[in-house]
């Protein structure tokens, strides 16, 4: 089998590196407008080859859409277009809804898997590729019933393969979950890394004083922009209501804190710690 990586950063060439050492002998093309990237990912032993975008989906019979996802919405149609007949196209987009509005206004919607892997670090590109981000995490297919059996089995088989746990949503229950579970704690760490930044400013010593909490809490302030501005965008209505959401947490808490409420304090912090039990029901499974 042969495989094209468009856009080859973090999640494609992971997928890549993990499926490398399970089946040596599938091909895998780079595809990108970043020569360095292109370099780097051959260099890596990621892709076996980098062509232009025509070629590499005229050799393929999947091929896995990695970029941002404004890129993404563009080139979907076009990469739809040039798909051979028993071809594949994946994407890894964090956003679906207007994604997979773009992929059924076109008449060969049924090579599409809309897929989203739960996977990342704060870096980007394919130097911070490595085979281990996928094992373990889950997988998100959207609308599979749109999907054409063969391009959806090709799809669940390859993730599972990975590693991954597969679930199903439709893309509205996608977008709806994500602005809570992702793309607000990647504002909150923007957030508070402008806020302690502000006051560096004045306060040299600030991160002097910065403990393993700070770093691992501000960690997302490192993630790509241009990979998150678009996301934020495509999915703005969940993400605004999300934000007004914990807007009016932060604000209760201040009330507390300034009226030296501390049975409130208390209060607030025991309720937030119910998370405990969530997150630890999530890692044992």
């Amino acid at each position: 089998m042969t495989v094209s990586i468009v856009g080859i950063g973090l999640l494609g060439g992971s997928f890549a590196l993990i499926l490398r050492e399970k089946y040596p002998k599938m091909r895998f093309i780079g595809v990108d407008t970043s020569v360095v990237n292109g370099q780097l990912a051959l260099a890596k032993g990621i892709v076996d080859d980098v062509l232009p975008l025509d070629e590499a989906i005229a050799q393929s019979e999947l091929v896995v859409l990695a970029t941002p996802v404004n890129v993404l919405m563009n080139l979907l149609p076009t990469i739809l277009d040039l798909l051979p007949p028993n071809a594949t196209v994946v994407d890894l987009g964090s956003t679906k809804g207007l994604i997979c509005e773009i992929a059924d206004a076109h008449p060969r919607r049924s090579q599409f898997v809309a897929a989203h892997p739960m996977a990342g670090t704060e870096n980007s590109g394919p130097g911070a590729a490595f085979r281990d981000l996928l094992p373990g995490k889950n997988l998100i297919i959207c609308d599979r019933q749109k999907s054409a059996p063969d391009s959806l089995a090709l799809v669940e088989s390859l993730f599972r393969d990975a590693g991954m746990r597969l679930f199903y949503m439709t893309p509205k229950e996608h977008d709806l979950h994500l602005a809570y579970v992702s793309h607000l704690s990647h504002i909150s760490a923007f957030a508070l890394g402008l806020t302690v930044l502000e006051k560096e400013k004045d306060e040299r010593a600030i991160f002097d004083m910065a403990s393993t909490g700070f770093s691992s809490t501000v960690r997302l302030a490192k993630s790509s922009p241009q990979m998150w501005a678009p996301i934020f965008d495509q999915n703005r209505v969940n993400v605004s209501d999300a934000l007004t959401a914990y807007i009016e947490f932060l604000q209760q808490f201040k009330k507390v804190i300034d009226e030296q409420d501390v049975s409130a304090s208390l209060d607030f912090m025991q309720q937030a710690n119910v998370i405990r039990r969530v997150l630890d029901g999530i890692e044992k499974k």
